[in-house]
């Protein structure tokens, strides 16, 4: 997916989802940077992958710092799960989501300072990483998300992440979390997976090890290999910089919203 400006949908759903500016009882300096420009630094910056204390004065954003405490109050008031939702009931209410089948699988990004859920890499010399979990559905689109160290087995955030799924409204009836199978490769064939999978009422469509071949899987797999390059798109999800979790997740959150909001202007 090539990068894009990004619309106003994605101002016009967030706005609504902020929390209110309450100025300290002490005084001090009034606010001197609005939302919508924060907002358009720290796209700035999950788009380039530049350090936050290097974004440009001159572009009318505000400081790298400004942006980056706006980033994390944002993530503690839960602006930004919000968000992706709000995006996801958007595509729902168009039935855009395609339920009827979906993929999990992870991807392991390098974490050169450390921090939460990082871990030495198996496949990278023992470098410290973290794994980006996905399930999206048929066409790519991310539902659910969660982070790891890198040397956790696939498996182990395998009920995390589908308990991540979240309700999405927008059609008449129950709103929706549950696809009707879901695809994964052989690092998910443990029994534990699918005895959850059985549990949801999912149809388990996982490879096999030493019976399965894994083309077989891969006509429905490979949306979120997919979307998996989609995020390593965002220069600042290329490599974690950030060692607080939180800061990570918002930044994977908001690339997850961005994401889905291109989809939402595809409706248009």
């Amino acid at each position: 997916m090539a990068r894009r400006p990004i619309s106003d949908e994605l101002w016009l759903t967030l706005e609504p989802l902020l929390p209110p500016f309450i100025p300290s009882p002490k005084g001090g300096r009034r606010r001197s940077v609005d939302d919508r420009a924060a907002l358009n630094g720290i796209l700035f910056v999950l788009q380039t992958g530049i350090p936050w204390e290097d974004l440009p004065k001159e572009l009318g954003m505000g400081s790298g710092m400004t942006c980056w405490r706006r980033l994390r109050h944002w993530q503690a008031s839960g602006v930004w799960a919000k968000l992706h939702q709000a995006m996801l009931a958007k595509l729902r209410e168009h039935d855009r989501i395609d339920w009827s089948r979906a993929s999990i699988d992870s991807a392991s990004v390098a974490s050169p300072p450390g921090g939460q859920e990082t871990g030495p890499n198996p496949t990278d010399r023992g470098k410290l990483g973290s794994k980006r979990h996905l399930v999206v559905d048929a066409q790519g689109i991310p539902l659910a998300l969660t982070v790891t160290g890198a040397n956790r087995h696939d498996s182990m955030a395998f009920e995390a992440t589908l308990d991540a799924l979240v309700a999405v409204p927008g059609l008449r009836g129950r709103p929706r979390k549950r696809p009707d199978k879901l695809h994964a490769d052989k690092g998910y064939d443990f029994e534990r997976c699918r005895r959850y999978l059985k549990r949801r009422g999912i149809q388990a469509r996982i490879a096999r090890r030493g019976v399965e071949s894994s083309e077989r899987l891969g006509r429905h797999r490979w949306v979120v290999e997919r979307t998996h390059a989609w995020f390593a798109g965002f220069g600042k999800l290329r490599i974690r910089f950030e060692r607080s979790l939180q800061t990570h997740l918002a930044l994977l959150t908001l690339a997850a919203a961005v994401i889905c909001s291109r989809f939402v202007e595809d409706l248009c």
